[in-house]
């Protein structure tokens, strides 16, 4: 009997931790080609109201910046670096310096040298920050594939 009380008593705990578990950042892909040997990939953050990310040019002693890794390949190669569109900027108290982040959503961009015609998709890893004005979450790694399509 006390067995299965502390069985119940574990699951409830478990299944209450799991849904204060906040993800207020949804991440998708896209690409498209622009020429048979270039195209562009895009990475869309989704953020919800009260929440930011940060910008891919935070000076060290910041925050976490929002920065993107692509897997080495034979059938592509990056041209210039991931862009973004302009970032809002205010003074962080809790940093002690201007941050630049993005709320609400964000499209990253970055143009590829396609080596290949046959190059299905584009992999690599992200990582970003979330905060709100009370709080900031753990820095997050995510694994990406956007298919490059025809």
């Amino acid at each position: 009997m006390k067995k299965s009380i502390l069985l119940i008593a574990v699951l409830i705990l478990s299944i209450g931790a799991k849904a204060q578990i906040e993800a207020p950042v949804k991440w998708s892909y896209g690409a498209k080609k622009i020429s048979s040997t270039e195209a562009i990939v895009f990475l869309m953050a989704k953020i919800d109201n009260g929440w930011h990310i940060y910008s891919l040019n935070v000076k060290d002693g910041g925050p976490i910046k929002t920065s993107f890794t692509f897997d080495p390949s034979k059938e592509y190669s990056l041209v210039g670096k991931t862009t973004e569109p302009a970032a809002i900027t205010k003074y962080e108290d809790v940093f002690k310096m201007n941050v630049s982040y993005f709320e609400k959503s964000v499209i990253f961009k970055q143009k590829i040298k396609l080596k290949s015609a046959d190059v299905k998709e584009v992999k690599g890893k992200l990582e970003y920050m979330t905060c709100n004005d009370r709080k900031c979450l753990p820095p997050e790694d995510i694994d990406f594939t956007i298919p490059l399509g025809k």
